[in-house]
């Protein structure tokens, strides 16, 4: 697992100063992508739906990175997931992102993916929430949300995920125990591009 945290934190000024240019704002949903599931769990989410600020909203930006068109950035200051396009263009999410201690950096592979993923809290986690059942199953009610990009380097689960959540009204905040949050409807909307493979960076 190579971490760049190091350098994230000297360079993220000069690396991303180009990303932040938006190029317009994309449609709120991906309903394209919706299956019949994700139609019957999203018509009436068992969660308070928020307005998402435009900051945050789904939308094409300029993009002058190096990472090639198919691969994942996850900029946990801003905090944003960008998916990238050719020509220098990038579809930029808004996310929710690890909280103090609780983050991960580096430079890792999509080596599952799921929809309507089910949850099986962590024995840390289960310190430091409080009690919390062994398993929850798939759902709207699930904090892991519509989809789930299992992050893997060097051929292992870093126990690192990509994925939709229940509470949309921490988009853009670093609140989660370390994995990268998007609304449902954005998550959906980024595992229909994503490559088992893909190369996901995070700064």
């Amino acid at each position: 697992m190579l971490s760049i945290r190091g350098i994230a934190f000297a360079l993220t000024g000069l690396l991303l100063a180009g990303c932040m240019q938006s190029g317009g704002t994309l449609a709120p949903s991906s309903e394209a992508n919706f299956t019949v599931r994700d139609r019957a769990q999203l018509a009436n989410p068992p969660y308070q739906r928020v307005s998402i600020s435009p900051t945050y909203q789904r939308q094409i930006v300029e993009y002058h990175r190096r990472e090639a068109a198919g691969s994942v950035l996850v900029d946990t200051s801003g905090p944003f997931v960008f998916y990238v396009l050719p020509g220098g263009k990038a579809i930029r999410y808004g996310a929710a992102v690890g909280e103090a201690g609780q983050a991960w950096s580096g430079v890792a592979t999509v080596g599952r993916k799921e929809e309507w993923p089910g949850w099986t809290p962590t024995a840390d986690e289960k310190r430091r929430l409080g009690p919390l059942p062994s398993y929850v199953p798939g759902g709207a009610r699930n904090p892991m949300g519509a989809r789930g990009l299992y992050l893997y380097a060097g051929g292992k689960d870093t126990l690192y995920r990509i994925h939709g959540t229940n509470q949309p009204e921490y988009i853009g905040q670093a609140i989660s125990s370390g994995c990268i949050r998007m609304t449902n409807e954005d998550v959906i909307d980024l595992y229909s591009r994503v490559k088992m493979g893909a190369t996901v960076v995070v700064l």
